[in-house]
């Protein structure tokens, strides 16, 4: 069986769960704390980064959450997430590609620096600038999720896909640390409760991590 070497806050391990279980693909979860830096999981991938996925049994070890997810589309037939025309898939990765770069650079990665890192690892206050800077960044992101939302049926186009998979995996994260204001993206916000409510969302809101809980709103189906 895989092994998913991920960490509960990786938005990149978040969206390659939401891919397995939109694709009914098994697998067992293995925790790897980024700062821990475990040589056995630097052996997996020098990078040092997950998500990684391992099959032992198989001598077969995957790295990088996109490459991973394209390993997936190729192999698994069920419920493809890169589907339609070659326009079509062009589009699905050029959004994935903005979700995973600009908004994780944006976004997320400062909310976890400052809200995650900050708090569990370096034990320091947030920086109120920076946070008020990814607000900003933010607000931006959402309205362009509002008008994807007012112009498709998905993110992508007329199908879920994995663009929708990625936005929400990142959108999660900084829900789940208590950083969206949803005032004036009802468009957004709904989209959201929608891919919240899907079977493949159940596992990542019942989870929390220790010292650092999620706001009651975060499992809520109806903001």
């Amino acid at each position: 069986m895989w092994q998913l070497h991920q960490f509960p806050l990786c938005p990149f391990s978040r969206k390659l769960r939401l891919v397995m279980a939109e694709k009914s693909v098994a697998y067992e979860l293995v925790r790897e704390n980024p700062w821990e830096g475990r040589d056995a999981f630097w052996q997996l991938n020098p990078a040092g980064r997950t998500p990684v996925l391992h099959d032992a049994a198989r001598g077969v070890t995957l790295c990088d959450s996109q490459a991973i997810c394209e390993f997936l589309e190729e192999t698994v037939e069920r419920n493809p997430m890169i589907s339609g025309g070659a326009r079509q898939r062009a589009e699905i990765r050029r959004l994935v590609a903005l979700f995973d770069e600009n908004f994780y650079t944006d976004v997320t990665e400062p909310a976890l620096h400052e809200k995650m890192k900050k708090r569990i690892i370096l034990r320091q206050p947030p920086d109120g600038q920076v946070l008020r800077n990814m607000g900003r960044m933010l607000h931006g992101h959402l309205d362009y999720i509002d008008w994807l939302v007012d112009t498709r049926q998905w993110l992508a186009g007329p199908q879920l896909s994995l663009a929708d998979l990625t936005c929400a995996a990142h959108l999660s994260v900084v829900d789940y640390l208590g950083g969206i204001d949803w005032r004036g993206h009802e468009q957004a916000r709904d989209w959201y409760m929608v891919m919240k409510s899907r079977p493949s969302f159940r596992p990542l809101l019942s989870e929390k991590m220790d010292g650092l809980p999620p706001p009651r709103e975060y499992a809520s189906l109806d903001l």
